[in-house]
């Protein structure tokens, strides 16, 4: 018995090998249910892989639903809220958020000037026309959102918390970086650079965590970065263009400089921004209390 119980009830490592069991089992029903209302709409297998708002909300919907199932049930088994996890409101939850936002925006965009200026990208114009204007500003945004608070949720959240609790904060941060680098990994024409920074980026929102104590600010920044990349920016992801971006862009010129078929990620230029974001947190959040998981029962 001690080996699943020690002086704080169950171990740290039983409830985050639950909370992946759990997270199986709720991806499984909610992609079940996707995949039904894909085949009532006639979807086809092209459609829904399209890198459009449409289908990509589908898909994150899903992953926003099997964290949020998987954290209340550990939630109510530890008496504690949903959102003690990262996302307790406070008066400092929307501040962190837009001052995440802002870091998002300006971090991407730098990325995006570089690489106009070492001619790895081209702007020949607006990429929308008439109700696009509307239809794809929003759905990207809403995307986004579901992106930022979800892919948080899971790798900075209660599977970090719980992990947190037994080894840690920096090995438990450690390891869930690395899952969430191996999570890309599948992704076509993957390599190296892009694995790098989609690591480091990982760190620095699991460092925003350490220093503002939730993962608002993280949410905020992950949120606006891909929506740039995705809509402002059209940087490609995988190889797939994305559908519906404000501009017209072509990306020629060498991979470091605008990461090929990976995009903004893979460019060497999100490397010193990277940096620029860590060192304007460790500047900003200078003395703040350091992150302090929820206690268990």
């Amino acid at each position: 018995m001690i080996v699943f119980k020690g002086s704080r009830g169950v171990r740290a490592g039983w409830r985050f090998l639950l909370f992946l069991v759990l997270l199986v089992v709720f991806d499984y029903v909610a992609s079940s249910v996707a995949l039904f209302a894909a085949r009532a709409l006639h979807a086809s297998d092209a459609w829904m892989g399209a890198l459009a708002p449409l289908q990509m909300c589908i898909e994150e919907l899903t992953t926003f639903t099997s964290v949020v199932g998987a954290t209340f049930v550990l939630a109510r088994l530890e008496k504690h809220a949903l959102l003690d996890y990262g996302f307790a409101p406070s008066p400092t939850a929307r501040p962190q958020f837009f001052e995440g936002v802002g870091l998002g925006v300006v971090s991407a965009a730098l990325v995006a000037v570089l690489m106009l200026a070492f001619g790895g990208m081209q702007i020949h114009g607006f990429g929308l026309t008439g109700g696009g204007w509307v239809f794809y500003p929003l759905g990207w945004l809403v995307v986004m959102l579901l992106v930022g608070f979800a892919e948080e949720a899971l790798f900075r959240g209660y599977a970090l918390v719980a992990l947190a609790r037994g080894i840690g904060f920096w090995p438990a941060a450690i390891v869930m970086t690395l899952l969430f680098g191996l999570s890309h990994v599948g992704k076509p024409g993957e390599n190296a650079v892009d694995i790098a920074s989609v690591m480091l980026l990982g760190l620095f929102t699991c460092y925003a965590l350490w220093k503002t104590g939730s993962l608002w600010l993280a949410a905020g920044f992950h949120a606006a970065f891909d929506f740039m990349q995705f809509f402002v920016i059209g940087t490609r992801n995988g190889s797939q263009a994305p559908e519906g971006t404000l501009f017209n862009a072509s990306f020629p010129g060498p991979a470091w400089i605008n990461g090929g078929p990976l995009g903004t990620e893979a460019s060497a230029f999100i490397f010193p921004a990277i940096v620029a974001l860590a060192a304007y947190v460790a500047w900003r959040y200078r003395g703040a209390p350091r992150f302090t998981p929820p206690t268990s029962s």
